[in-house]
């Protein structure tokens, strides 16, 4: 038992490390990188959570709704965080491997990424919540 609270601590503060890079990205000017990095810190919180309701390794994947789906904790989410798991998604795999770049960047403007850090807190610290 005390080895899964570890893991869930691990998870947990990889999360926190994720988001704070995120909020650095955005005052850099890197806004490729903050929808990455928020994608990042979602999918560690949810790992995070599989790891707390399953005790076991969450599954090897970068889908957000195949993680919440995994732990039952779907449909426990709100519509908004819904939404930004659909937002976040794209953005974990633009950011490795960017087919138009500047396409991109004309959608993450420092309104909208500053949007979706806050998006992104605010969910974190709901499943935070649950953990």
């Amino acid at each position: 038992m005390s080895n899964s609270i570890n893991t869930v601590k691990y998870w947990e503060e990889m999360a926190e490390y994720d988001l704070e890079t995120a909020k650095a990205m955005l005052t850099s000017g890197r806004f490729l990188y903050v929808g990455f990095m928020c994608h990042q810190c979602i999918e560690k919180a949810l790992k995070g959570y599989f790891v707390k309701i399953n005790g076991t390794t969450p599954p090897y994947t970068h889908k957000l709704e195949i993680l919440a789906k995994s732990t039952n904790i779907y449909d426990s989410l709100s519509d908004e965080h819904k939404d930004l798991m659909d937002i976040l998604e794209p953005l974990n795999i633009e950011a490795r491997y960017p087919k138009d770049k500047q396409q991109m960047l004309k959608t993450l403007t420092k309104i909208r990424c500053e949007e979706i850090i806050k998006d992104t807190e605010e969910f974190f610290c709901w499943i935070k919540g649950n953990l």
